[in-house]
């Protein structure tokens, strides 16, 4: 009875328990009773990342697998394993005995699920904390997807209002020079030119149309990652672009090693290596120890012994969790040689882009 209630968690069990504390801080009050200010009237990119951070359902919802992976630990570590059976009999007999002699009162643990070995408890709450690590790590990877589709829909979309704003000066110009093709036409009586301007206006006022309808599809996409009304006005005039001042060994040193796709592999590595270790404790035999007591006449204590006589089936387990772990070491090794080439390509693209933005600032533009 007083042990119903423990539990032999591994060590890391706490530390993992604040970190989910600390995370969860946002998304543990109900919706209707946080306080989700609304973006300023020219917000910036952080004011746009803290609203998604605070409000996007995909990124709660990753938040809440993670808390239930932890919840796990304690279920998995839970000793003992096996309820306590309480039985009672009474005796009918001709022969002159007291009514306590005649009662038997048995005590011991559910037939029905052995008691298992401490060890084995201790080997399968390891692997729950695996698992809630691993949680832990994909909650981190949906938080940076999450940030990087929001600050790209934000970049895309100052990058549209940008060519919105020159189509629309570009038709502007286009009108101007009409009226002049226009006179011209009238006082020659030639029509070709006034109709190639016409046409070329009219093919800019579509491109323009076109332009407008992708803004306004955009900003509803990002609104929706936002948690607001698709229509919902917002400006990006007052932002300003990051600059990227780290060097690329910097960059790829902190990518490569920080990326949390790479730890969550990491520690689904970890748990195979603990189910590789649980699977050969299969070999160690449960014990049902049970207690028995016919009121003043006899007392008995006694055991049973679980022999682990199933081999094939222990040894198929041995087999089955080596080859998994072999399969997340490879997976874990390809995934880090990926996200490296991966970054890599990125580098060197955004390194090509700077130097196009230098060459167009600096010699293109003044020239």
């Amino acid at each position: 009875g007083l042990m119903s209630g423990c539990a032999l968690t591994p060590e890391g069990t706490k530390n993992e328990q604040a970190k989910l504390a600390e995370a969860g801080k946002p998304y543990e009050p109900p919706l209707e009773q946080r306080s989700l200010s609304d973006l300023p009237a020219s917000p910036t990119w952080q004011d746009v990342l803290h609203r998604a951070f605070l409000a996007n359902g995909d990124l709660e919802a990753s938040y809440f697998e993670w808390k239930a992976a932890v919840e796990r630990i304690e279920m998995a570590s839970a000793y003992p394993n096996s309820n306590v059976q309480v039985g009672y009999s009474y005796m009918f007999s001709s022969e002159k005995m007291k009514a306590f002699d005649r009662q038997t009162f048995a005590f011991g643990f559910d037939p029905a699920m052995n008691l298992s070995f401490p060890t084995k408890v201790q080997q399968k709450g390891k692997m729950a904390l695996d698992e809630a690590r691993a949680a832990g790590e994909r909650f981190r990877t949906a938080k940076f997807d999450l940030q990087r589709r929001v600050l790209s829909q934000w970049a895309d979309l100052r990058m549209l209002e940008a060519k919105q704003r020159v189509q629309a000066e570009q038709v502007s110009l286009s009108r101007l020079a009409i009226d002049a093709i226009r006179a011209k036409a009238q006082a020659w009586g030639v029509q070709r030119d006034l109709l190639r301007a016409e046409a070329s206006l009219r093919t800019q006022e579509n491109n323009l149309q076109n332009t407008q309808a992708e803004l306004s599809a955009m900003r509803a996409m990002l609104n929706g990652m936002l948690a607001r009304d698709p229509s919902a006005a917002l400006d990006t005039s007052q932002d300003v672009p990051r600059e990227i001042t780290a060097s690329d060994p910097q960059i790829l040193a902190s990518a490569v090693e920080l990326n949390p796709e790479i730890a969550t592999l990491a520690r689904q590595a970890e748990g195979r290596s603990d189910a590789l270790e649980l699977a050969r404790m299969q070999w160690i035999p449960d014990i049902n120890p049970s207690f028995m007591f016919t009121g003043n006449v006899s007392q008995a204590l006694g055991a049973t012994v679980m022999l682990p006589t199933t081999i094939a089936e222990i040894r198929g387990g041995i087999r089955e969790a080596e080859a998994m772990l072999r399969a997340g070491e490879a997976m874990l090794r390809q995934t880090r040689s990926d996200r490296a080439a991966t970054l890599v390509a990125t580098l060197v693209a955004l390194r090509n882009s700077e130097r196009q933005a230098a060459l167009y600032e600096t010699t293109l533009v003044p020239l």
